[in-house]
Formats: structure tokens, C-alpha cells, sequence
């Protein structure tokens, strides 16, 4: 029977704790109202001119798959710091929450010696 109602005290000190720190989101602010002023007519877009040669053209590719390759690059770097952060994160509520379910262990010990 004691070991029965410690195994319960400690499930339920476990669920609470585990329910009782969720962090809310802070609020996100509203943007900043925009006046709107009389309609602009749209620039005249110009076609880009066509490359005179062949090598031109290569060189305009190459260009064009750095840029995105560097792009590429600069995501994978943010993803992999937000996934650190995350990790990071989740590493100490796993701590947080261990180390409540020991003093709920100790606090269902401490009640079960007392009667």
C-alpha cells in the first residue's frame, strides 16, 4: 500500500510539473499603419539586354548559381543555429523537469514517513 501511494504521489507531482511550464509566445506587435498616397505608376521595366557573346551568358549563369548557393548556405547556417537554440531549450526543461520529480519524489518520502 505505501509503495503503491508513493508511485502515485510521484506520477502525479510529474504531471503537474510537467503541465505547469509551458512559456507563452510573447505577443507579436502589430505593424505600423501605412498611408497610402496616391497610386504611383509602376516604373517601366527594361528587358535585360542579351549577352553578345556565349561566354557572357555562361558568365551571367555562374554568377546567378553563386548567388544562390550562397543563399543555400546562409538558410542552412539558420537552420542549424535555431536548431541549437531548440536543443538547447529542450535540454533544460528536460532538466527543469527532472529535477522537480525528484522533490516530488522527496515530498511523497517525506508524507508516507510523517503518517
Amino acid at each position: 500500500m505505501k509503495q503503491t501511494s508513493l508511485l502515485l504521489a510521484s506520477l502525479l507531482a510529474i504531471a503537474v510539473t510537467a503541465c505547469g511550464k509551458k512559456e507563452e509566445p510573447a505577443p507579436v506587435p502589430a505593424p505600423a499603419p501605412v498611408e497610402q498616397s496616391a497610386p504611383v505608376a509602376p516604373a517601366p521595366v527594361e528587358p535585360p539586354a542579351a549577352p553578345e557573346t556565349e561566354g557572357e551568358a555562361q558568365q551571367g549563369d555562374t554568377s546567378l548559381t553563386e548567388e544562390a548557393k550562397q543563399a543555400v548556405e546562409g538558410a542552412v547556417e539558420d537552420a542549424k543555429d535555431a536548431a541549437a537554440e531548440a536543443k538547447e531549450k529542450v535540454e533544460e526543461a528536460v532538466q527543469d523537469a527532472t529535477e522537480a520529480a525528484k522533490d516530488a519524489v522527496e515530498a511523497a518520502k517525506d508524507a508516507v514517513e510523517q503518517k
